[in-house]
């Protein structure tokens, strides 16, 4: 699947019944694309395996790949998202992901993100302390 608004190849993946409700529609899965980090619902049948090598090899495959590209998608707006990003974060921390490192790497090959992901670093730290 290509981003449409970049026209980049997006990583498609499955998103498990319990983070459903961080996905735009409630989605069964979802696309992250690696060049403006931008989530979007599918309405196709989605791999069975996620696979975020699109994006880098830094980033996390698995259900904390998943967890952490619906935060990455939740990054607009901290306030309004706030409770979203805690959960998200929390899950990615539980299947292993070291979620500051994956955004600080992400910062650095998507320049073009939907958000200043430098600024959100900081201010993500200081809301999950």
């Amino acid at each position: 699947m290509v981003c449409p608004q970049c026209d980049v190849e997006t990583a498609v993946f499955a998103v498990p019944p319990s983070l459903r409700d961080y996905v735009p529609s409630a989605s069964a899965s979802a696309s992250f694309c690696p060049q403006c980090l931008r989530v979007r619902s599918v309405d196709s049948e989605p791999p069975d395996d996620a696979d975020f090598g699109v994006v880098g090899p830094f980033f996390p495959d698995g259900e904390g790949g998943v967890a952490t590209a619906l935060l990455v998608g939740n990054l607009d707006s901290l306030a309004l998202n706030r409770s979203a990003i805690e959960v998200l974060a929390a899950h990615a921390e539980r299947e292993g992901v070291d979620l500051f490192l994956v955004l600080s790497r992400l910062a650095t090959v998507a320049p073009e993100a939907h958000v200043d992901l430098d600024r959100r670093l900081v201010q993500l730290e200081q809301l999950l302390d």
